[in-house]
């Protein structure tokens, strides 16, 4: 049962279409969404890879529907990082925001990640990718995900936007602020959510976003753009937020979110009871139908999505950059391990010595937990060395190895490599990289025809 305050909610929103909500919610889901990483795979050699019916989704052209009892935990495909599992019309905020080769954009509200490895495919290993969140739990899950997809070209850091709305002034491209909501979108996925919906919490939901989008204005270039997103029905948190921040932010402008799926947002008199009578007059003149509004009955689960347009032009050069001596070492066991030159610069933080691009920005004052690809630990004391790290196989591409062993999708062996096993390999030795079907999952070492398996324990699949 929807709580009824929201479902009276709906009906003065809605209208007829409002029962139509009562029918979704009633309804079990039985797809989940499937989104290629052009990373690391092509949607061509994934649809002929998984034994699965994929079916197109509109809401990203690399974005397909499959059923829900897929495990894909257990599935090799996954730990390689050649797919992300995400709600298909969560899809669309980062098909709106179209990411180009080069640009730097910013995630502002990053975890668990499904729409930074978007953005990071878009990008394909050129530009940067800022990805934040301010819960540090949910930021190393953030991390670990964009391991496994590979990303190359990433910064996680954690905690408040104003920080860095303060350290990177108007510095991206393109801003996405997918803003914590009411997620009343996801009621049938998720439906504990029902116990902690009320109007107090819309209204603290859309009071957090204001602060949010505030930070992020500041952190988008001239000529730059911001993306908008929710997961909720609530007009305080869509059309009303987007009222407040152009009546704050006359530098901005609503731009139509032109997308093939979805419906208009509404107009100023159709939420005008969800909002503020004294900001009527203003929202009357903004153009809210440019922004859209997908409904369960466009095939997704329940998102609203805004862009916004600063005014002006211009690159905003940012000549301050993290400083990294070189590293003969890392550089040494790197070019044991792949035959292309490192594309960036050597950073030692502690024990871990990590590929940043060169001209990584510094940002004071913000807590960053990674920056670029892991590529070796330190080990040892008086006489330290260097192995290589998970990540720098899982952010190759499998022809840059310089050994390899690559296995096809039903080879028993792939399951036994995932379990933590030594294999059976006849490579010339040395650190060895891991495929299946061509696309990167891991390493070990060679030696005397066996391969030491280096799969990371907190990965393995158990039984």
């Amino acid at each position: 049962m929807l709580p009824s305050l929201f479902t009276e909610r709906m009906h003065r929103l809605l209208g007829e279409q409002a029962a139509l909500l009562e029918t979704w919610q009633s309804t079990p889901l039985t797809t989940r969404g499937v989104r290629v990483n052009t990373l690391k795979c092509c949607a061509e050699q994934l649809c002929r890879l998984l034994p699965l019916s994929l079916k197109p989704t509109p809401f990203s052209p690399v974005g397909f529907v499959t059923e829900t009892s897929f495990a894909a935990g257990r599935d090799p495909l996954h730990h390689a990082g050649a797919y992300y599992m995400q709600e298909p019309s969560a899809m669309s905020a980062v098909t709106l925001l179209s990411p180009q080769p080069g640009e730097r954009v910013l995630d502002l509200c990053a975890a668990p990640g499904g729409k930074s490895t978007q953005i990071a495919a878009a990008l394909g290993h050129t530009g940067l990718l800022w990805a934040n969140e301010y819960v540090p739990a949910r930021a190393r899950v953030l991390a670990q995900n964009l391991e496994r997809c590979g990303v190359r070209r990433a910064v996680v850091s954690v905690g408040d936007t104003a920080r860095l709305a303060e350290a990177l002034p108007a510095y991206f491209d393109a801003v996405l602020a997918d803003v914590p909501c009411s997620g009343e979108g996801m009621f049938r996925k998720e439906p504990e959510a029902f116990s902690g919906w009320s109007e107090d919490n819309v209204r603290l939901c859309a009071a957090r976003s204001e602060e949010i989008l505030h930070n992020a204005a500041a952190c988008v270039r001239p000529g730059g753009r911001l993306v908008v997103s929710t997961c909720t029905f609530a007009p305080e948190e869509n059309e009303w937020a987007i009222i407040r921040f152009l009546h704050a932010h006359p530098d901005f402008t609503l731009e139509e979110a032109a997308l093939p799926f979805g419906q208009a947002g509404f107009s100023a008199e159709q939420v005008a009871s969800f909002g503020e009578a004294a900001l009527l007059p203003f929202a009357r003149t903004q153009p809210l139908s440019h922004t859209r509004r997908i409904f369960p009955w466009h095939g997704g689960e329940g998102h609203f999505l805004a862009l916004l347009r600063r005014a002006g032009e211009g690159d905003t050069p940012y000549p301050r950059t993290v400083e990294a001596k070189p590293d003969s070492m890392a550089a040494e066991v790197y070019a044991q391990c792949f035959c292309e030159a490192p594309n960036g610069v050597f950073l030692r933080t502690g024990d871990t010595v990590r590929l940043i691009p060169s001209d990584l920005p510094e940002a004071r004052g913000v807590h960053v937990l990674c920056a670029g690809v892991a590529v070796g630990e330190v080990i040892g004391g008086r006489t330290p060395r260097i192995e290589p790290c998970h990540a720098a196989f899982q952010s190759a591409a499998a022809a840059d190895c310089r050994s390899l062993l690559n296995l096809t999708y039903n080879d028993p062996r792939l399951a036994a490599f995932l379990r933590g096993e030594e294999l059976r390999d006849d490579a010339a030795g040395g650190w060895t990289g891991v495929a299946v079907e061509g696309v990167m999952c891991g390493f070990g070492k060679a030696t005397g025809g066996r391969l030491k398996n280096r799969y990371p324990k907190g990965l393995r699949l158990l039984g």
